[in-house]
């Protein structure tokens, strides 16, 4: 069964699990989502990314978002996998548009060993 993405569907999960999910899964979600934005993005990789945060706002998945330590293991997984695929889109706009995205979310902090 698959889940229907939307932005409103993705704001609204990544505004109630921000937190619990973690700086890491959050700033990887906010790359794929502003790559997808991007008009020079190609269309198979625009499906990539749409895919994988079909997979982070869809209700059911392999390991429960609401489990403790591990809830959204899966999702940064699938969230990695889509990375690499697309990867050559992730310029530096997008990176810098999620880094500060999330430190409005998060504040100032460490993320991937880099100080953002």
């Amino acid at each position: 069964m698959a889940h229907q993405y939307s932005d409103k569907a993705f704001w609204q999960k990544l505004a109630e699990y921000a937190k619990k999910a973690g700086r890491e899964v959050v700033e990887k979600a906010l790359c794929l989502y502003y790559a997808a934005r991007r008009p020079e993005t190609p269309g198979w990789a625009k499906a990539v990314i749409i895919s994988a945060l079909a997979y982070f706002i869809a209700p059911i998945d392999a390991m429960p978002d609401f489990t403790p330590f591990v809830g959204f293991t899966d999702d940064l997984g699938v969230f990695a996998g889509a990375l690499a695929m697309v990867s050559m889109y992730i310029d530096d706009e997008v990176k810098t548009t999620a880094a500060a995205t999330a430190e409005r979310w998060f504040g100032r902090g460490r993320v991937g060993g880099a100080v953002t």
